[in-house]
């Protein structure tokens, strides 16, 4: 009965008409605030104070309304009011409320419909987009380039934080100078609307950081500063960075990016030095130097055992290194130990995620958690375009490859000029078999790195796949490419598929004996490939006694822990090239056993599988598996054209079966 009687005593007071009216006020004055202010270019604070003030004036509002009543006559307190003559009810609060709603509506689909149409800049970039440019070293220690660098990394893992932005990674930025000369060409060429560039002294303990916003479109300067600070203080100095960057284009914060940004990794000065000289070596192609960088990263977590980024970069470059030449369970162990230190002190940190997904990508091949790590470290840093290019490479893994083509084509954008992202997208156009699409990507990654010979080599296999020698030799004997390490390859089948093979053979001998330091597997693989050419040009005894003893080397490497499934590959083709039939037999189910759960390595050994058949003349097993790799998509997918002009096939190429396959299309 009190809950009763009081509502009826706010209605008889009208509160409930204040109460309404108030509040589609202030949310029309909150509506116009957050949708002109920023147009207004008017700071934030502006908005928050508006917003501060309506909540205190609410209760206030209620209290007046509950005290005084508007009469003819003005304000007046209640109880006289209720004394006066009655009056026609007044409805104009209800016409307040109307008009505010329909301004409210009409505010907010404004401030939609704007910010649509004022979201790209004139040259069509977004303009919430920066690309962060090397930052120029002007310390007099020349020694201390890696600070520079590490500055500007550091700078560009807090952006990636912020989803509201477009950020460039700083594989597609590494080419440019630290202060250019158009810089909206670059702008262009990477498309963005905005550019920092900067520099760093670093002397002693004592760092000056020097940076300036540039808006491309007219070439103008947003802002600029100079930040002097201890390296104690360094962290502070990115934070500022980063948070007036995202002020600037008008990026909206949520609480997490905001503390993301503002997290200082380690408090000890050697250990972040450390780190950055470690950072910047395990980015670099060499193996050497990734060993390199990971030593200097382990100097960095001896220094401060808490360090979880230094911790994470270390499982990264473990995980690189066993996939790359260390594939032993010594290395294996380091990842996963590293990646789970880096969990276990920070689990909510995104670099952590990264590094246990990689892990599981690279070291366990379980690609269902390497998704469901790198995936959580997205939501994190959501422009890390790294995260998206191991994202893309996990679901070709997982036979996705329509999916991995798109994850691939998102880090392009974020990475432009990453020739690795254009040549994984070539070679996921090429197991599709879309050949043109294929060459496409190869000659963009060629165009970013012209030194890569490789991308042409695998432009030439396009045309091998489609039998079409005579395009494929005009791509290995270009100028530009010829007599390249990453040609000799192509050039060697090209002579193959021709039936030349003496001089095939010449030419590989004279490109293996000046190919410099190489792994042992590397060696032994060699000698399988010239073993091969002297059995097609009919010299077999020699070919068996090279054959036999790079079989030798490869199962002292097996041996000694090396399960990397190209050494078991060599294994089986020697095995067979020897005519040990129950070895590959037995290899063949292994082989088959260990790569089941990788659909887009699976078909790549079918394939190894059946040549091992074929060599042998077992065309009953050979067949069934050539049929399955023709249906396939994978790496080098086979096709009709390649079993026509590739002489492995030659044992088994009169069964008519192998026949009717070999005169499918292309």
């Amino acid at each position: 009965m009190i809950g009763k009687h009081f509502f009826a005593e706010m209605k008889r007071r009208s509160v409930y008409k204040v109460a309404v009216t108030y509040t589609v006020v202030a949310w029309l004055l909150i509506q116009i605030a957050t949708q002109v202010f920023p147009f207004l270019q008017i700071p934030d604070w502006a908005i928050r104070l508006i917003i501060m003030l309506l909540a205190l004036g609410f209760p206030i509002a209620l209290v007046i309304a509950w005290a005084f009543e508007l009469t003819p006559e003005g304000l007046k307190r209640t109880e006289t009011a209720d004394s006066l003559p009655a009056r026609k009810r007044d409805h104009a609060w209800i016409y307040i409320v109307v008009i505010g709603v329909a301004l409210s509506l009409g505010l907010f689909f404004l401030g939609r419909y704007s910010g649509t149409r004022q979201s790209s800049s004139a040259s069509g970039a977004p303009d919430k987009s920066i690309a962060v440019l090397p930052f120029e070293s002007l310390s007099e220690d020349k020694t201390n380039a890696y600070f520079a660098s590490g500055i500007q990394d550091e700078i560009l893992t807090r952006l990636a934080k912020i989803g509201d932005l477009k950020v460039i990674s700083r594989t597609s930025t590494e080419q440019y100078q630290s202060k250019p000369g158009k810089v909206s060409a670059i702008a262009r060429e990477l498309g963005v609307a905005h550019i920092l560039e900067g520099s760093v002294q670093k002397a002693g303990e004592m760092v000056r950081v020097n940076v300036q916003l540039i808006k491309a479109e007219g070439d103008t300067h947003l802002w600029a500063d100079t930040f002097d600070r201890k390296l104690t203080d360094i962290f502070a100095v990115e934070t500022e960075v980063a948070q007036r960057i995202a002020a600037s284009l008008e990026a909206q914060l949520t609480g997490v990016e905001r503390r993301q940004i503002a997290a200082v990794p380690t408090k000890n000065p050697q250990a972040y030095d450390a780190y950055l000289r470690g950072l910047e070596l395990i980015k670099r192609q060499p193996f050497e130097d990734v060993r390199k960088g990971r030593d200097f990263l382990r100097q960095a977590v001896a220094l401060d055992p808490s360090y979880a980024q230094a911790w994470a970069q270390i499982a990264i470059a473990e995980s690189q290194l066993y996939y790359g030449v260390e594939h032993t369970e010594t290395c294996k162990a380091r990842a996963r130990e590293a990646a789970e230190t880096a969990v276990r002190l920070q689990p909510e940190l995104s670099e952590a995620r990264a590094a246990l997904g990689v892990y599981y990508y690279l070291c366990l091949e379980d690609y269902d958690r390497a998704l469901v790590e790198l995936q959580e470290a997205l939501k994190d840093s959501p422009n890390e375009s790294t995260l998206l290019f191991y994202i893309g490479l996990v679901k070709r893994r997982q036979g996705r490859l329509d999916e991995s083509i798109e994850w691939l084509r998102k880090a392009a954008i974020s990475d432009p000029r990453n020739q690795d992202i254009w040549v994984n997208l070539g070679r996921s156009y090429r197991g599709k078999r879309d050949f043109p699409a294929a060459r496409e990507m190869f000659d963009r990654a060629f165009v970013l790195s012209p030194e890569e010979a490789e991308f042409m080599r695998d432009k030439a296999e396009t045309y091998y796949a489609e039998g079409n020698l005579e395009a494929a030799e005009k791509v290995v004997r270009d100028p530009k490419v010829a007599g390249k390490n990453g040609t000799l390859g192509e050039v060697v089948s090209l002579l193959t598929f021709r039936r030349q093979f003496e001089e095939a053979l010449a030419t590989a001998s004279q490109g293996i004996a000046g190919a410099g330091e190489r792994t042992p597997f590397a060696i032994a693989e060699d000698k399988i490939w010239l073993g091969s050419l002297h059995y097609f040009a009919g010299h077999q005894a020699e070919a068996r006694s090279i054959v036999a003893q790079a079989q030798r080397e490869l199962l002292t490497l097996e041996a000694a822990g090396d399960t990397n499934p190209r050494v078991a590959d060599a294994i089986l083709i020697a095995a067979a090239a020897l005519g040990d039939e129950a070895a590959v037999e037995k290899r063949a189910a292994a082989l088959l056993a260990v790569t089941g759960h990788d659909a887009w390595r699976l078909p790549e050994s079918k394939e190894v599988v059946a040549i091992a058949y074929a060599i042998l003349g077992d065309a009953d097993h050979a067949i069934p598996l050539i049929e399955n790799c023709l249906g396939a998509v994978y790496r080098r997918s086979l096709t009709p054209a390649l079993l026509r002009i590739d002489p492995v096939w030659d044992p088994i190429r009169n069964d008519p079966r192998f026949q009717k396959l070999a005169q499918g299309r292309r």
